[in-house]
């Protein structure tokens, strides 16, 4: 028997073995890089929201066939998903302790976010398709939005467009707000702010619409907080030796 042949069998085996291990582990996704993605996530859905109320055109029947207009609506379904994505990393990063009141807020608010991708694709796709054959149905849609009367009926959309604002956007914001100042796993300040950004749109309707955009701000501003908190809190590393391994560590992350 070749002992020297079967020992370097044995180390180039183990050789292998090591190196596809690395491989696995450099391109291993861990939670703490869903967090930070998450964060990252968070920050851009508020960045968004705050340029949006900019650059957003009029709300006119003039309006919908610009480019302006797509650009702005699509960027806002952007928007959308990256606020789904940040507020499932915020959740998941406070669920412990947000408690009940964490969930109902997560889920009513996300609801919002997931119920607006649907809108803005309708604005940025379906409207420019119809404004030239059914005018009026256009502009009593744009007018839903902005606050304005409808000339045609628009069925249901009315009724889910004001229930998800009020119950998804007002109360599903002002409970996740709440319950992450509570939780004070993220920074209080920053859920104080996203609760008074979902209660102050009570006010959107004393001020005249496209100033009542203002209203937006604190919800930008609370979400890329909160977001850039996320994407930057710093992680420990440690790590355990597996049982037979030696020297094979894996790395465990945890919240400071």
């Amino acid at each position: 028997m070749d002992i020297t042949s079967n020992t370097n069998i044995g180390e180039k085996g183990d050789l292998e073995n090591t190196n596809s291990q690395t491989a696995i582990k450099a391109g291993s996704i861990t939670a703490s890089k869903l967090m930070r993605w998450a964060g990252l996530a968070a920050m851009g859905a508020g960045i968004i929201y705050l340029i949006v109320q900019l650059i957003h055109p009029a709300d006119v029947l003039a309006s919908i066939s610009t480019a302006q207009w797509a650009f702005v609506h699509f960027l806002s379904m952007a928007m959308d998903l990256l606020a789904l994505l940040g507020l499932t990393g915020l959740y998941a990063r406070q669920a412990g302790k947000a408690g009940r009141l964490g969930l109902a807020g997560y889920l009513l608010f996300g609801l919002f976010w997931a119920v607006s991708v649907a809108f803005h694709f309708t604005e940025a796709v379906i409207e420019p398709a119809l404004v030239a054959v059914a005018p009026k149905f256009v502009a009593g849609a744009v007018a839903m939005v902005s606050g304005g009367p409808s000339e045609v009926s628009l069925g249901t959309l009315p009724v889910i467009y004001n229930l998800v604002g009020l119950a998804g956007y007002l109360l599903g914001g002002l409970l996740f707000g709440i319950a992450t100042f509570r939780a004070g796993v993220l920074p209080r300040w920053a859920g104080g702010l996203l609760a008074f950004g979902a209660a102050v749109t009570v006010l959107g309707g004393l001020i005249p619409h496209p100033l009542n955009r203002i209203m937006a701000v604190p919800m930008g501003l609370a979400l890329a907080w909160l977001g850039y908190a996320l994407f930057s809190e710093r992680r420990e590393q440690s790590s355990e030796t597996l049982p037979g391994e030696g020297s094979r560590q894996i790395p465990k992350t945890g919240a400071d």
